[in-house]
């Protein structure tokens, strides 16, 4: 079982964010999973745990589609804080749109953190393999 400081899960379908979190409690060892509806109370909570001096997440998941503040909004503020640890950004989507895929190409190139794209529905497996940090 991994283990992991911090996961971040940033979605605003209460039942995917009920599946995460239930395939995570059998695959990984964290305590602190913080759950935001939209990318902007996400951006806006880690920039909190920044002040604090708190564990930012290792690991994210993000899906692309949320009112107020979206994935790829999200993702262009976040690349621009100042971490230095290394965050696993796992984008989680039903989206099939070309322009999708070629925003995940995209924001691959602009940062030094991992990015995946994954379709939903993901399964308990896949969350073990993409919650693994290095």
């Amino acid at each position: 079982m991994n283990k992991i400081e911090s996961i971040c899960i940033i979605d605003d379908d209460p039942i995917t964010v009920f599946g995460i979190q239930k395939m995570l409690s059998l695959v990984v060892d964290c305590n602190d999973i913080t759950v935001y509806r939209n990318g902007k109370f996400a951006i806006e909570g880690i920039k909190k745990r920044i002040e604090e001096n708190k564990k930012t997440p290792q690991v994210i998941f993000l899906d692309i589609n949320m009112p107020i503040m979206d994935g790829w909004q999200f993702l262009d503020e976040f690349i621009t804080l100042n971490l230095t640890d290394k965050v696993r950004v796992n984008i989680i989507t039903s989206s099939i749109d070309t322009l999708d895929l070629q925003n995940w190409e995209d924001f691959k190139k602009k940062t030094a953190h991992t990015i995946t794209f994954n379709n939903k529905p993901i399964r308990k497996e896949h969350v073990a393999e993409i919650t693994k940090i290095a």
